[in-house]
């Protein structure tokens, strides 16, 4: 029996919690007003981010978010993208993973997307 990944999606400004885990930002541009130390990353996985194309069209409506999810895994099955999220993969094996982002709403981002395709 495989046990399931714990993955968790937070905002990158959120203080670390004590079950983050391995902490990996997952959005293309960094943080605004951000500091690296403030962040607490273990990774930024940038390329694994949603095409700037597709970002700008989502522009985190909520109605989109599922056309949004379903445009995003096509992108995820690009080399760069596979190559991430595979790494990705290989770490939530290892134990807890954080993905981040710094979006108001991280129910509705990337992040969530990713954390449902991983097991979160």
């Amino acid at each position: 029996m495989t046990r399931k990944a714990a993955v968790h999606v937070r905002r990158v400004y959120e203080e670390p919690a004590q079950d983050d885990g391995t902490r990996v930002l997952v959005d293309r541009v960094w943080p605004r007003g951000l500091t690296k130390e403030k962040a607490g990353l273990d990774e930024w996985c940038k390329e694994i981010a949603p095409s700037t194309e597709l970002r700008k069209w989502y522009s985190h409506d909520p109605q989109r978010f599922e056309e949004f999810g379903r445009r995003y895994r096509s992108e995820l099955k690009e080399p760069e993208r596979a190559q991430a999220l595979g790494r990705l993969k290989e770490t939530a094996k290892d134990g807890a993973l954080t993905l981040l982002t710094a979006t108001k709403e991280p129910e509705i981002s990337q992040a969530q997307v990713l954390a449902d395709l991983l097991g979160g």
